[in-house]
């Protein structure tokens, strides 16, 4: 029997993605993508890992050039030539349809691998598993030609009954439930079906985010982005490094995060009411320059009438400086203060319907919203009053 076993665990690494939102950065998330998918590779490698687990989305379309598929390849074969397996499943978006990139291209073969090799393995609806009987291992994936799955990929399965190995890890790219935000998505199963598969292992991808969890005897974890594919994914940028051992009759299931992806990201609210002005504001974002970092600064607080800052502008300015940046001014606008008028004015209708709209808005914690009604009542009492407004 063989002792303890050490999977890495990897999902949604999109490779070849498009990155339409970044503009002149895409080719170079690009290329952090594909680093980060490397690094992956170098840490199976590292930490001698028995299988490397793709949870979906290796690739970001099923249209790919053959020299992307080529460049993928060649780093799956520093591992099958190190005797690391490679077990991968089609996602959603590299899914395993007419057109799947795993149909037009054989992965095993490019890298050089016999056809009736088990190194590199790509689990289909017609190979829904594999049994390395070395390891004592199965890996079952389950997985749909169309994008939309029919049933829940775990409907009806059990590996208990399973007596072709003592270790059983299951590869699923979906969505775990969750009552009104996952009712939609494509491929969708429950914690009640986890537990009823009792797999010691579940691999997942969809989320880009690290997420763990024990569902019966089921350990369950989606590995997240190696490299974040959007600019709001703050928990991606790791892999998991999963180990299976058995101590005196119990079964353990270790899982910790290796980082593997560069970019990083940080959140910084400025209190607009204690800012200077732009200047001040240019300074101490500065000193969190990173080309690495993705930014995201959000003014709150009042903003005094006095305080001049142009979000666009600060974001040009330091934009060189990180690998995103992202001002935003969520800052409330302070009200003139005096009484308002008469309520049985025209003007003072409008004042008391914007004080009542600002009061609903605010308990209905519809922010912008808020804010903008705000800014609308403090320009009205600024007329009101004939003081000139700078729109």
């Amino acid at each position: 029997m063989p002792g303890m076993l050490r999977l890495i665990h990897t999902a949604d690494v999109h490779l070849g993605a498009r990155h339409t939102d970044l503009g002149n950065q895409a080719a170079a998330q690009r290329e952090r993508q594909f680093a980060a998918f490397r690094a992956t590779v170098d840490l199976a490698l590292a930490e001698k890992a028995d299988v490397l687990l793709v949870a979906g989305d290796l690739f970001d379309s099923n249209t790919q050039p053959r020299r992307s598929v080529e460049r993928t390849v060649a780093e799956l074969k520093r591992l099958t030539d190190a005797a690391i397996r490679v077990v991968i499943i089609p996602g959603t978006h590299d899914v395993y349809d007419r057109a799947s990139v795993y149909r037009a291209y054989d992965l095993a073969a490019m890298a050089g691998l016999l056809p009736d090799s088990d190194r590199l393995v790509v689990l289909t609806p017609e190979r829904p598993d594999v049994v390395y009987g070395i390891l004592d291992l199965a890996i079952h994936g389950f997985v749909f030609p169309t994008k939309r799955a029919p049933r829940s990929p775990l409907a009806g399965f059990d590996a208990a009954p399973d007596g072709r190995a003592r270790w059983h890890v299951g590869l699923i790219h979906g969505s775990l439930a969750i009552p009104g935000k996952t009712d939609a998505d494509e491929v969708v199963f429950t914690t009640a079906e986890i537990t009823a598969s009792h797999l010691d292992y579940l691999a997942l991808g969809h989320w880009h985010s690290t997420q763990r969890g024990q569902a019966g005897g089921t350990a369950w974890a989606y590995s997240g982005a190696p490299e974040p594919v959007a600019v709001d994914q703050d928990r991606a940028g790791v892999v998991l490094l999963v180990t299976l051992d058995e101590r005196a009759g119990a079964r353990h299931v270790t899982v910790e995060e290796r980082r593997v992806g560069r970019t990083r990201f940080e959140r910084l609210e400025v209190d607009a009411g204690t800012l200077a002005g732009q200047p001040a504001l240019v300074e101490q974002i500065t000193r969190l320059a990173d080309p690495d970092l993705v930014l995201d600064v959000r003014l709150i607080g009042v903003r005094r009438d006095d305080l001049d800052v142009a979000p666009d502008e600060v974001e040009r300015e330091l934009a060189e400086r990180f690998f995103r940046l992202r001002v935003r001014d969520g800052a409330a606008a302070a009200l003139p203060e005096g009484p308002p008028p008469p309520p049985d004015t025209i003007a003072g209708a409008l004042v008391r319907d914007l004080q009542a709209s600002i009061a609903e808005a605010e308990a209905s914690d519809r922010h912008d919203e808020s804010l903008e009604l705000r800014d609308a009542l403090r320009l009205a009492r600024l007329m009101l009053d004939g003081r000139e407004v700078a729109l």
